[in-house]
């Protein structure tokens, strides 16, 4: 009975060592890779939402191109007063534009529209219009009044022009439209886009009278 040897307590058998288990803390890979996966997800959610937002707007651009051929004039123009002195133009003018659209099944909404008048490429004249919807094939006329007076300084070829004009009793102004619009087909309404209206180098005589079927067309940019 003496001669029986205890078993070892760790649990080692010939003589070899077995060390007990380490209990560390886990790494943090998991976590880090998860917030990486997160943010890597974001990023290409969001990515994907802007190629789809800047298809939808080149689709919505290729299908309405026909605005392009909305039709604007001036269809009647009346200046009153265009007196120059002292740096100082005193004004009065009126016009009639008149805009076209032909189109079968678009609508556009004008939801901002502001009409400027120019003389030698000086702005005199301001007028914000109120925003309006225009049907498909439907004619709409915009009342366009400035008047007032407004600094203007006239020095070499633009004082020299505007005296021969002033001789001759007709004027060289420019008209134009600054809008933001929206194209609607049924219940589908486009992002809103923002044209611009230039009717250039009109001939308005100084009268008291309205200058009808003038017809000046003026181009549409968008």
């Amino acid at each position: 009975m003496g001669d029986q040897k205890q078993a070892p307590l760790n649990g080692a058998s010939n003589g070899t060592y077995i060390p007990p288990p380490k209990h560390g803390r886990r790494s943090g890979r998991g976590s880090r890779c998860g917030c990486c996966c997160l943010l890597k997800f974001l990023l290409t959610v969001i990515f994907t939402v802007a190629m789809l937002i800047g298809l939808f707007i080149l689709i919505v651009w290729l299908i309405f191109r026909p605005i392009n051929r909305v039709k604007l004039h001036v269809t009647d123009v009346v200046l009153t007063q265009f007196n120059h002195t002292d740096n100082i133009l005193r004004f009065n003018l009126a016009a009639n534009i008149s805009i076209r659209n032909p189109n079968k099944k678009i609508g556009i909404h004008y939801d901002r529209i502001e009409a400027k008048a120019f003389y030698v490429d000086q702005r005199f004249g301001y007028q914000a219009l109120t925003p309006f919807y225009q049907g498909h094939k439907n004619t709409s006329v915009l009342n366009v009044v400035f008047k007032g007076q407004q600094p203007l300084t006239l020095q070499g070829e633009d004082l020299t022009q505007f005296n021969q004009e002033k001789t001759s009793g007709l004027y060289s102004i420019a008209l134009e439209l600054s809008m933001r619009i929206r194209f609607k087909v049924g219940k589908v309404k486009t992002v809103r886009f923002r044209p611009k209206m230039d009717c250039d180098d009109l001939k308005i005589p100084l009268n008291k009278s309205p200058v009808a079927g003038s017809n000046n067309k003026c181009e549409l940019k968008f």
